[in-house]
């Protein structure tokens, strides 16, 4: 394949699958903002409906479905959450849109049939042209079975609409769910293309720093994410929130835990779990004694069956809806209370927080908060969303045990506010535009070279700048790669680390690889620096290891090296142990079960030859090369490499870099040349970084021939060379 080729193809691009359909000619009972996104994602085909509570998902989705089906002639099938089934269907007449309720396939009829998640198994996938997953949340946890079997199960549907309030904008992995599920790019794509491992924590993700703006943009083509119809330049008119007025309620307990002298708010979650059941009866009867005071209905919700019994008990007019009920049991009770013919519902948030309509009520009562803040947030909007006419009353009944869950609650919801603020300013000009499809953005590719007496430094892709030196010139080359996808340090597709996968990172090494060869002299070597990669349940699928040396060696191998040697570098498990929290090397793993702990992962040095007669052999005598220090260069471990000994690379960091620079030791470096060079040989390093190997190269009266991608890497790696010819002069 052509370079230029493996480079565009390697660019993440959004394709419409959808066809037009202009929003004038959609139904004229919906708000002009909902036909608009109507009209966008019915070319898009595939597209994300992330709507704060009350702006129309279900609307959208209704209508959405209705063109689809008459554009194609064939069925679609919508899964909403427990009792929502039968409120889209209440609402589609309301559009004139017919919707069949069905339990199983049999019961199916041509057009539009909507379905409880929990017959997810009743259905054939292969039978639908189109899918709409309402309140689409439910696929974010990415270990979860309901999201492995949806994704997988309805990976061929054409047409798919995934709806939900505004995802969590720090829950980075519910949008690969849903990005996966829309067959945009797989989860474990978009963590490799947008973001990067903490070094301190490999288990977590966080956007690179060139991507803080790119990825949401990427997001807003294939997604709508608003939380006032003004987000899209439309009129909010309509859609001002009643006042939400909260009172926290406070019952205070004398019960002390063993080893206290008074009562002590609760620190850990268990603390706080044990609090919560020791104070049910104090709590129930301060709710009881909100109710008592009012003859208006409320939704009550609770955490604890146990707080459940004792509310129902103690509730009038109240039933309670738990996840033990049968299906139409729970579903008989919400309608109930929907349509007011039950007085009080009791109920949790994971069993009805999501999707329901509840305007008609405006009291809510929490007998008690967990750390969820989406749940509390869901919960909250049942009734606090756009329609309701009221202002709506929340209580929240805590013990003065339990600590601070509330104020956690509230930071959590005013740190969601303001990234949502911040997201949809940055998505607002994409979504606007309504574009169907979208390419990565890349940084602009520069060229320039910088020389010393004995250096030459160029800016540039060393696929393309290799090309460039002669054949067989090299004496040779020694660097550290980029390992795969672990770590990112451009938005370039020409950097070798922005690889969605392993795949495509050996598929872009082979350009160079095959130029290596051809560079290097006959006889001589090639030295990577390289580790194992940890692999993470949640990125692979499992916790272990992946062989990247080993693949590194094939891939000299097949472009004509040979395998000449390899030294393991030690490195301190107890570091690793403290900087990642690795769970194999945690000595409470030891003592939990020792077949998941393992040894930490060294370093490695490997060395490869371009077989052939070396006409310039690198001879050593017993002055300059003792055998005392060959006995130590020829041991298989380095146990004395000091792994803080490197340049210093501060001023290379710019203001988006995603991560520390992790600069060779020159160690390492400074042993190779001695074993490996003589005086006056030509070193390449084609990942050149801040000048690591031009820099030992240089005071070991080295010629060095470097290559870097990255400008201000570059910048640093002239400074560093230069200082390296001074310090020689002065030596000297």
């Amino acid at each position: 394949m052509i370079y230029q080729k493996f480079l565009a193809d390697k660019k993440a691009t959004v394709k419409s699958t959808g066809f037009d359909f202009t929003a004038e000619k959609l139904n004229r009972k919906l708000f002009p903002f909902q036909r608009a996104i109507i009209s966008w994602a019915l070319k898009r085909g595939r597209a994300g409906i992330f709507l704060d509570t009350g702006l129309g998902k279900t609307a959208i989705q209704l209508e959405w479905s209705n063109r689809v089906y008459k554009k194609t002639g064939e069925n679609i099938l919508i899964f909403a959450p427990l009792c929502v089934s039968q409120q889209t269907v209440k609402e589609g007449k309301k559009f004139e849109i017919d919707v069949k309720y069905c339990r199983n396939q049999g019961e199916c009829v041509d057009g539009i049939s909507i379905t409880n998640y929990e017959n997810f198994d009743n259905f054939d996938m292969g039978a639908w042209k189109g899918i709409v997953l309402d309140e689409s949340s439910i696929i974010k946890h990415v270990a979860s079975k309901t999201r492995t079997k949806i994704i997988e199960n309805c990976s061929k549907i054409p047409y798919k609409l995934s709806c939900t309030a505004t995802p969590s904008p720090n829950d980075y992995m519910e949008l690969g769910n849903q990005s996966e599920f829309l067959g945009i790019m797989s989860a474990t794509e978009m963590l490799a293309t947008y973001f990067t491992h903490d070094g301190g924590q490999t288990s977590k993700w966080r956007l690179k720093g060139h991507a803080q703006d790119i990825f949401w943009r990427w997001v807003a083509t294939w997604a709508v994410c608003i939380q006032t119809p003004a987000d899209l330049g439309y009129s909010n008119d309509g859609y001002i929130l009643p006042e939400l007025r909260v009172k926290k309620i406070t019952v205070e307990s004398d019960i002390c835990r063993d080893g206290e002298l008074f009562p002590v708010p609760a620190q850990s979650l268990q603390e706080r779990q044990a609090a919560k059941r020791e104070t049910i009866t104090e709590r129930v009867q301060a709710v009881n004694k909100i109710i008592n005071t009012s003859g208006d209905q409320y939704i009550i919700w609770c955490h604890l069956n146990n707080e459940s019994d004792e509310l129902v008990k103690i509730i009038p007019d109240s039933d309670d809806v738990r996840g033990a009920d049968k299906l139409e049991e729970k579903e008989k009770k919400l309608i109930a209370f929907a349509n007011g013919e039950l007085k009080n519902l009791i109920t949790k948030p994971s069993i009805a927080g999501h999707g329901l309509n509840w305007q008609h009520c405006h009291n809510v009562i929490f007998v008690g908060l967990n750390d969820s803040w989406e749940q509390y947030y869901q919960a909250v909007r049942r009734c606090w969303r756009y329609g309701q006419k009221k202002q709506v009353n929340v209580w929240i009944v805590s013990s003065s045990l339990e600590g601070e869950v509330l104020r956690n609650i509230e930071e959590k919801e005013k740190k969601h506010i303001e990234m949502m603020r911040g997201i949809v300013k940055i998505m607002e000009a994409e979504m606007k535009k309504n574009i169907s499809g979208a390419t990565l953005e890349t940084m602009d590719y520069k060229t320039a070279h910088f020389e010393t007496d004995n250096s030459k430094l160029l800016l540039g892709d060393s696929v393309e700048e290799i090309k460039k030196v002669g054949t067989e010139t090299i004496d040779y080359t020694i660097f550290s790669p980029p390992f795969s996808s672990l770590y990112t340090y451009t938005n370039s597709a020409r950097d070798l680390g922005n690889c969605k996968n392993h795949k495509e990172f050996f598929d872009h090494f082979r350009f160079l690889s095959s130029e290596l060869f051809r560079v290097t002299a006959p006889g001589r070597l090639l030295s990577f620096h390289c580790m194992l990669l940890p692999l993470s349940k949640q990125s692979h699928g499992v916790i272990g290891l992946y062989d990247f040396r080993g693949d590194l060696i094939r891939l000299f191998q097949d472009a004509g090296f040979v395998f000449h040697s390899e030294v393991v570098i030690w490195k301190d498990p107890v570091i690793a142990m403290q900087r990642t929290k690795a769970l194999g090397l945690l000595y409470k793993q030891l003592k939990k079960d020792s077949c998941r702990c393992r040894q930490g992962i060294p370093d490695y040095l490997i060395t490869m030859r371009k077989d052939g007669d070396n006409h310039n052999p690198v001879e050593h005598t017993p002055t300059d090369f003792p055998c005392e220090r060959w006995q130590q260069y020829a041991s298989p471990v380095w146990a004395d490499i000091n792994p803080s000994k490197t340049l210093q690379f501060r001023e290379a960091r710019g203001n988006k870099d995603e991560r520390h620079i992790c600069p060779l030791q020159l160690q390492v470096i400074d042993r190779a040349l001695e074993l490996w060079t003589r005086e006056g040989d030509l070193v390449l390093s084609p990942f050149a970084g801040i000048g690591s190997e031009g820099h030992c190269a240089i005071k070991a009266g080295r010629k060095f021939l470097g290559i870097e991608l990255k400008k201000t890497y570059y910048n640093v790696a002239c400074k560093n060379l230069t200082q390296a010819e001074n310090e020689k002069i002065t030596l000297f």
